[in-house]
């Protein structure tokens, strides 16, 4: 049996254009464990999943995905982006399909629709399978993204603020959606965000981010049931607070001097 973490961060530094952006970061990644990585602006919480996917060398320390390297491991990972990326000249049913078609061409054609297919019904786009994705919405077309991911049948799901340009009651939608799938297929998830309240509805841990030169300030379990309510609930009120704190701490002015 396999007992390695899903992903793992060793003692992580990286230098990009002259700029230190991780001095050392270390945290783990449980297997099929919904994890969040918090933290202000422009601090690399993408570029954690760009190391991930190996879509950027290692420099120092060791990044590990299910006991592998990043190359090893690529076809571990799929990847949900802020945009959903879709192809403007295929249906709905096409794109959920092309990162099969990607991937794996060897897989009959008819073969990567059924499984595209089976994965727009679960999001709930199964009876828009024949449209373009011009006459989707914007949280449709994130959903679409996410079936595309899901349809690669990943041990890990790589998700880089996929909510954050959708209005507040498609995000809240479509975060409960993403809970609910996550709960049916136990995939590993780790999720950037920089929403307090959004980590707190969707993680078990979250792992929160300093400024550049970045470390890990903090890792905080989240132990509230779900559904969760972010508002109601005393123990995630709590949190809130603590977090918020923690970001008061890091924005402040002597910010960059305790880095």
């Amino acid at each position: 049996m396999n007992t390695n973490p899903a992903i793992s961060f060793s003692k992580t530094r990286l230098v990009l254009g002259g700029s230190e952006i991780y001095r050392d970061i270390s945290f783990e990644v449980g297997a099929g464990e919904f994890v969040c990585l918090l933290g202000p602006s422009g601090c690399g919480k993408s570029t954690s999943l760009r190391l991930i996917g190996d879509l950027l060398p290692m420099q120092e320390g060791l990044v590990q995905v299910a006991g592998m390297t990043p190359a090893e491991a690529w076809n571990q990972t799929a990847f949900v982006f802020q945009s959903p990326r879709l192809l403007p000249w295929r249906t709905t049913l096409e794109n959920a399909a092309f990162g099969l078609e990607m991937r794996h061409p060897e897989i009959s054609k008819a073969d990567r629709l059924e499984r595209a297919q089976r994965e727009l019904d679960k999001v709930g786009l199964g009876a828009d399978a024949q449209k373009m994705p011009v006459m989707l919405s914007g949280g449709e077309k994130q959903r679409v993204s996410i079936a595309r991911a899901l349809a690669l049948d990943p041990q890990i799901i790589l998700m880089d603020e996929p909510f954050s340009a959708l209005d507040h009651t498609t995000r809240h939608r479509l975060r409960q959606q993403m809970v609910d799938l996550w709960a049916e297929t136990r995939k590993t998830v780790l999720f950037v965000t920089h929403d307090i309240d959004e980590a707190l509805f969707l993680a078990d841990r979250i792992v929160v981010l300093s400024k550049k030169p970045t470390l890990v300030e903090e890792i905080v379990a989240v132990d509230a049931p779900r559904p969760r309510d972010p508002d109601a609930s005393p123990a995630l009120v709590q949190l809130r607070q603590h977090l918020v704190s923690i970001f008061d701490r890091l924005e402040g002015p002597d910010a960059a001097l305790a880095s």
